[in-house]
């Protein structure tokens, strides 16, 4: 193995894309300053397999289904390329480590995700000997762009959001699309490296789980695939549609695709990038005009970035049961949170939101944080039991806007303030003043 070409794997992450590509791009001129080739992987953990202590798998089959989609659609391009996606199951650092030794030590470069599991991946993988190197690329604001250090970033939104504005922050540009690749390596070391980490189990999910079509976002529909290529098309046509003028009077809203952007299903897996969701949008605002609604898009990107940033200040003290503050550790009631999940509790508002969830992967802003809401300060159960359920079931799950935003509803977070409950009659009435989501999914108009 020591004569062998020296290369770089690279280790798609939630960044299943080619466009905007930072952390791909450094695997690249890695690569080629060491004469070598690339080997793009992705690693199935099956962790997400595992049992939550609340009973129910980690991760479900429409965030599978999802997944699928999006790797499909990477491989697709890569092969365009002349490259590969090589995909492997099992535990991220033991199959990468397996491959790094087998192809002659090679250098392992991959986004870096400062969340405590992911975190814990790169650590054991570098205390194996393997050699990575990790490129932050999932924020709108590029870390060196911040006016303070991201480990220092203010606890409170609004005045994160104050110091961008008074600094003058802009959100990074997208990095250049890629052109070509390096090779692949050679065909003996790739079934080398296959061999190493074995084949597919054969009890593997398949992934193949398709929405309810009664869904606000009906992905098995080929223009929501959750490819890239979908994503960057759905981008376009939004904004050519002059959507963005009307998202804050819409953002509210529970059924059909149009009343929010519905970026957030391919922000989760990469297959979007923030900064070219924004780009797109700046260039909408440079021709249509700016708006209220089109800077509360931004506002909204701000949010997701705000969560990121906390994770690097707080890191593993975000997933305690008592969060950042002091409070007692919240109390559980396991028939109530069944019920719950369910969709079951007898609140019908409560009721129509948990079975869209469960029936589709997908739900609005405003239900999601009704039924977090219900949860924590009606039935008085444990916030964390509410975070894995939504890890479960969301195909836009993301790790440190669901941890914050469940955190920011207990009351537990940065910003303390202990009653966020949301009057489950007074949210419908609101809402839903005709009943028809409740109709639609409950089968019911009161309560």
């Amino acid at each position: 193995m020591s004569n062998r070409t020296c290369g770089v794997i690279y280790w798609f992450r939630c960044d299943l894309r080619l466009h905007d590509p930072v952390a791909l791009a450094h695997a690249i001129n890695r690569a080629q300053s060491l004469g070598g080739w690339l080997l793009p992987v992705f690693v199935h953990d099956l962790r997400g397999q595992a049992m939550t202590p609340w009973g129910f798998e980690r991760v479900g089959p429409y965030r599978r289904a999802w997944l699928g989609m999006a790797l499909q659609d990477l491989q697709s391009q890569l092969r365009e390329l002349g490259s590969d996606l090589i995909q492997a199951w099992g535990h991220p650092a033991q199959v990468l480590s397996d491959w790094a030794q087998v192809l002659g030590q090679a250098l392992v470069v991959c986004e870096d995700i400062a969340a405590p599991e992911e975190l814990g991946d790169i650590a054991s993988l570098r205390q194996g000997g393997t050699k990575v190197e990790t490129v932050w690329q999932s924020s709108l604001m590029a870390p060196l762009s911040l006016p303070f250090e991201p480990a220092q970033v203010p606890d409170l939104f609004t005045s994160f959001r104050q110091k961008l504005h008074h600094s003058s922050v802009a959100p990074t540009l997208p990095a250049q699309n890629l052109r070509a690749l390096p090779p692949l390596p050679p065909t003996a070391w790739l079934e080398a490296a296959q061999a190493a980490v074995g084949r597919v189990p054969r009890d593997l999910p398949t992934g193949q789980a398709r929405p309810d079509p009664r869904g606000a976002f009906a992905w098995d529909q080929a223009a929501l695939h959750g490819g890239e290529r979908a994503a960057l098309a759905h981008l376009a046509q939004y904004v050519k549609r002059g959507l963005p003028h009307s998202y804050k009077a819409t953002r509210n809203g529970l059924m059909g695709l149009d009343y929010s952007s519905k970026w957030s299903p391919w922000l989760a897996t990469g297959a979007l990038s923030a900064r070219t969701a924004w780009a797109a949008i700046d260039g909408f605002e440079s021709a249509q005009g700016r708006s209220d609604s089109s800077q509360w898009l931004l506002f909204e990107l701000l949010w997701r970035d705000h969560f990121r940033w906390l994770h690097q200040k707080h890191g593993v003290r975000l997933y305690g049961a008592r969060g950042l503050g002091s409070a007692p550790a919240p109390k559980h009631h396991e028939g109530a949170f069944e019920r719950w999940r369910r969709g079951q509790t007898g609140q019908a508002w409560i009721d129509a939101g948990m079975r869209e969830l469960a029936a589709t992967g997908y739900l609005s802003n405003r239900m999601r944080q009704n039924v977090a809401s219900y949860l924590i300060h009606d039935l008085d159960c444990d916030w964390r039991a509410g975070a894995a359920w939504f890890e479960h079931c969301l195909i836009d799950f993301d790790v440190y806007s669901n941890q914050g935003n469940w955190l920011y509803l207990s009351g537990r977070g940065t910003d303390a303030r202990a009653n966020r409950r949301f009057n489950p009659v007074v949210q419908a009435q609101q809402y839903d003043p005709d009943g028809s989501y409740r109709r639609t999914w409950a089968g019911a108009k009161d309560q």
